[in-house]
């Protein structure tokens, strides 16, 4: 599929090169508007009313035109200049106090879509005494951050010295055909732009860069053209987006579905000779006692959390399956540290939720923590090969397999959950977590403001199923061949 914003891009191109529209041999001559342009130009700065523009041309032109179209620079053909305050909003607020001067900012010419009809800032007459007003109908660049970001003003307006100012000569220079030509020319407008911590294009720069300039009927005719033909990209465009979200909204869609049938049994066939799930349920039970009694794991009443009397379950499940809550079925739920510990360039990896966001632990951004602040809190939380993560600060309920042998502490945002791998799959512990089953429960549970938390009292008491084991293993094998089809079905 063609990127819009890459067929917008040939589209301007074309059109710069004189090969979307047909010259015409009754149009203006082009010599004959630029003598106009000049004796215009001529007069203004004569009378003080613009600078004269000293630079020099490039060598090369950078393609071919048509026979009856010539290179000028933009101060050829209108007033080329900076905005003049250099203030930024709210550096001076007696600038603004009851202002009613709109003052144009970059991300105003960015946000536009060809015409400026909105602003957030307005200069009072104080603000106006320092800078300068731009009549309706001037072409706003911008210089700095954005580079070549372009739109029209569709009122007076002022600008700071991070956007350039083109006000065209007469009308025989539309400014939609400049605005066009501008865009066309972005990407070498940056190009040309200094290459330090905030990119910055220079006035003598772009007044040193030539552009096509056909004759005004031949202006005019592009614009129709553009006009029309980007209308049809914008059309294009949404059906673009509407086609992605279908394809993202098809695959999250389908994964729901499959995962929620996964949970409900209805993707694999319940056998007769499968181990009972009471009778693991009651292993778990002990294998939990003895890890306590080992002080292997406190005692924690979250671990111990039976179904409610009262309790409605989402959906039927097969006869030989269980429902329990999640903590019942752990050998340990805890988090990591609450207190920020002190980094350090180098040492024992510290993980949050930002290194598991993705559903795998990522190392390549983790901080780091001294040996000795890692074995004090590893003593209470100790992640382990084997034991799943999951996220319960900002974005919860990700989980996260550790398949490494590398010892690292955890920050208070990730959870550890550990649990007997002889009754519970860990692959099907990750399937069940990513079920609707499970994230329903995680979306609803987690509170708060600003850093939403999904407190462990609430992860323990969520509500899950659970199979015999070699059910667990027929649902992971099927999730395993179905979960990837519907991800090269939405690609």
């Amino acid at each position: 599929m063609i990127l819009t914003e890459d067929l917008r891009l040939s589209i301007l191109q074309a059109a710069v090169q004189g090969k979307l529209t047909e010259q015409s041999a009754k149009d203006t001559p082009v010599e004959t508007t630029l003598d106009r342009l000049q004796d215009i130009k001529n007069n203004l700065a004569n009378n003080k009313k613009i600078k004269k523009a000293a630079s020099k041309t490039e060598d090369s032109i950078p393609f071919n035109i048509p026979d009856n179209w010539t290179w000028v620079k933009l101060c050829d053909i209108g007033e080329l200049a900076r905005g003049k305050s250099k203030h930024r909003p709210r550096n001076d607020e007696s600038l603004y106090i009851d202002g009613t001067i709109p003052m144009i900012q970059t991300g105003d010419v960015a946000a536009a879509n060809k015409y400026i009809t909105q602003f957030n800032t307005c200069y009072n007459e104080k603000g106006l005494a320092q800078s300068r007003l731009w009549k309706k109908g001037t072409l706003c660049i911008t210089i700095a951050a954005n580079i070549g970001d372009v739109a029209i003003l569709t009122f007076d307006a002022c600008f700071p010295d991070s956007v350039l100012g083109f006000l065209p000569f007469s009308e025989q220079v539309s400014k939609e055909y400049v605005y066009y030509m501008l865009l066309a020319y972005k990407h070498r407008m940056n190009a040309k732009a200094s290459k330090m911590a905030q990119s910055n294009l220079s006035l003598d720069k772009i007044n040193s860069m030539l552009f096509p300039f056909p004759p005004i009927e031949e202006q005019l005719r592009i614009v129709d053209c553009l006009d029309m033909l980007f209308c049809k990209v914008d059309e294009y465009e949404k059906i673009e987006q509407q086609l992605s979200t279908l394809k993202e909204e098809f695959f999250s869609n389908m994964c729901n579905a499959i995962l929620q049938s996964a949970m409900q049994g209805k993707l694999t066939l319940q056998l007769e000779t499968d181990s009972s799930v009471d009778n693991m349920l009651q292993l778990i039970i002990e294998d939990k006692k003895s890890y306590i009694g080992k002080k292997t794991t406190k005692a924690d009443s979250r671990m111990f959390l039976e179904l409610d009397e009262n309790e409605e379950f989402p959906f039927d499940i097969p006869d030989n399956w269980k429902w329990c809550k999640l903590g019942y079925i752990l050998r340990k739920l805890t988090d990591g540290t609450h207190k920020t510990p002190n980094y350090t360039s180098s040492g024992i990896r510290f993980v949050s939720v930002k290194d598991i966001s993705s559903g795998f632990i990522n190392f390549s951004n983790t901080k780091f923590i001294s040996q000795e602040e890692h074995s004090l809190l590893y003593q209470r939380c100790n992640p382990e090969c084997g034991d799943m993560l999951l996220s319960k600060v900002g974005t919860t309920g990700v989980p996260a397999y550790v398949d490494t042998t590398e010892e690292f502490s955890l920050f208070v945002s990730v959870a550890l959950l550990k649990f007997n791998h002889q009754y519970i799959l860990p692959r099907f512990l990750y399937y069940l977590i990513y079920s609707p089953l499970v994230q329903k429960q995680a979306l609803e549970q987690t509170k708060g403001v600003g850093n939403q938390n999904w407190v462990l009292d609430k992860i323990a008491n969520t509500l899950v199923v659970l199979p015999p084991i070699e059910e667990q293993q027929r649902i992971v094998e099927r999730l395993d061949v179905l979960l990837p089809l519907c991800s090269n079905l939405a690609d």
